[in-house]
């Protein structure tokens, strides 16, 4: 899901790559002490691919499988790696499913 790799992204990216608004990744940011941003002289955040990922996965765990933030954290808490590749092979999976989505509706 991200696009070609780059050394910092913009909290504009970063928010079109999750469909969400740049308020929310902010707050997640406040909330998740696995998130930071760097932030440039006019304070302008950058994240790296590292918070990118991480974003994903809270994303993943908030929005897609319903934990509550305090439920978020727990579980990144307990078991990051675990949780952040199982995220990862969500997203290749859903890919996989649309693409041959794709393809059958050209069948």
């Amino acid at each position: 899901m991200l696009p070609p790799e780059k050394l910092y992204y913009t909290i504009g990216e970063v928010a079109k790559m999750l469909n969400v608004s740049t308020s929310l990744i902010r707050f997640w940011e406040k909330e998740f002490d696995i998130i930071q941003p760097k932030k440039n002289k006019k304070g302008n955040r950058l994240f790296k691919p590292d918070d990118v990922r991480n974003l994903h996965t809270i994303y993943h765990l908030v929005k897609e499988r319903g934990f509550t933030l305090q439920g978020a954290k727990t579980k990144l808490s307990q078991n990051k790696e675990d949780t952040i590749d199982n995220a990862e092979i969500v997203r290749s999976l859903k890919k996989i499913k649309s693409f041959l989505e794709d393809l059958k509706s050209e069948l």
